[in-house]
């Protein structure tokens, strides 16, 4: 098994007298496994492991960020008439940090969870903010009020000035940016997209908002236009998505698009989370049962940080996003988790496996042949003991009577 000596931060900054340093350290490890190594060995073993084709890069890299924290007003070069978008408030503080001049304006409804079906604006956002109040045991009066004002916000996009879309590769944020997309009627004079899927020296990079400021004004030169292709191609991902079938969002899920090119793996991630055609469970109910049953009985929390750190393909899931999706499993009338020492916040609670969770898992048993709540998949809603999609082999839907 090898090792790495060397782990990556996690908000994207990079030091170069630091990888410097570290690549001597390496050096001498080399050394003592072949007396022949250099330092440019030692260097591009670095520069590979942080993400880099080489140690040029690496500094060149460097380099770019310096320049973006000493010059904030260069690269940051938005103007207060700028409105930037992002699905949370994560980077908020962030971009007034790094220099960013304009307002900051979100659409925090986790369209990844709960019912989202194409109706009417008024009956669409009471559906979504029944859903988000129950889900997270929220004062409904008030998630009312804030899926109303940010849907209101989110009219202005067609006739801004100037908008800015802040995203990530994930089901979370793509589907964010396809209801932002599919609202309009063509794309704006000057609407921009900053998308990433990876930051070069961030080994497990899970979303923007972990991102140190300096790392935002780098790379804020990147952004790109959305053009009509990209609001076409929303607006079908938005219909396909709100279907009561998933037979289209499949379709599009296995496709390849040049005008959003992480729609497509967000979409399949996203399918994903449909019950599997054997044990009836998504991938983030399988994913955290397997790790519960390697671990033994474990802290809730912890298998939160083992799904984000290790496990989860594509994380999408804030961790109260996280506890609302396992809870059917825990409270239901024949339940696959036992949570004990429920006098403390949910992440310290206990989990452990029932009999009927370790009969799921071996494949002798169907979650939904237990199941007690209703759940949905965008439009696609899946009952308790009723005829339901499931999902089989290559990701394909399967109707399943």
């Amino acid at each position: 098994m090898s090792q790495r000596p060397f782990a990556s931060n996690t908000d994207g900054r990079l030091n170069l007298e630091q990888q410097r340093k570290r690549a001597k350290e390496l050096l001498s490890r080399l050394k003592s496994q072949d007396p022949s190594a250099t330092l440019s060995q030692a260097q591009w073993q670095l520069a590979k492991q942080l993400g880099f084709a080489s140690w040029p890069k690496l500094k060149a890299h460097v380099d770019a960020l310096d320049f973006a924290a000493r010059h904030p007003g260069f690269e940051a070069s938005d103007e207060s008439r700028t409105t930037h978008w992002r699905c949370g408030n994560d980077i908020a503080h962030s971009l007034q940090l790094a220099g960013f001049k304009g307002q900051f304006r979100m659409l925090t409804d986790p369209l990844c969870m709960g019912p989202v079906r194409e109706l009417p604006s008024q009956a669409f956002r009471a559906m979504r903010s029944t859903f988000i109040s129950q889900a997270f045991a929220l004062d409904s009066t008030e998630v009312a009020h804030r899926v109303n004002d940010e849907y209101d916000q989110l009219q202005t996009l067609a006739n801004a000035d100037h908008s800015v879309l802040w995203c990530e590769a994930d089901a979370y944020d793509q589907l964010f940016l396809v209801r932002a997309l599919a609202g309009l009627e063509r794309a704006p004079r000057k609407l921009e997209l900053i998308e990433a899927d990876r930051i070069p020296g961030v080994e497990r990079f899970i979303g923007i908002g972990q991102l140190a400021p300096d790392v935002l004004a780098w790379l804020w030169p990147q952004r790109r236009l959305i053009d009509d292709n990209a609001v076409q191609l929303a607006k079908r991902a938005w219909s396909a998505y709100c279907d009561s079938s998933p037979i289209k969002l499949a379709e599009l899920a296995h496709g390849n698009y040049p005008a959003l090119p992480f729609l497509a793996p967000a979409l399949r991630r996203q399918l994903q989370e449909l019950p599997g055609i054997e044990d009836g469970l998504s991938l983030t109910e399988r994913l955290s049962l397997r790790y519960i049953a390697e671990a033994g009985p474990v802290p809730f929390g912890r298998v939160f940080a083992e799904l984000m750190a290790k496990r989860e393909p594509l994380p999408f899931l804030g961790d109260m996003m996280f506890h609302a999706l396992l809870r059917p499993l825990i409270d239901g009338a024949a339940p696959l988790l036992i949570e004990s020492e429920t006098d403390v916040e949910w992440p310290r609670r206990v989990l452990k496996l029932t009999p009927l969770a370790q009969q799921v898992l071996d494949g002798n048993a169907c979650w939904l042949d237990h199941a007690s709540h209703e759940r949905w998949v965008g439009g696609v809603c899946l009952r308790p003991r009723q005829p339901y999609w499931a999902l089989g082999l290559a990701d394909q839907p399967v109707w399943r009577d």
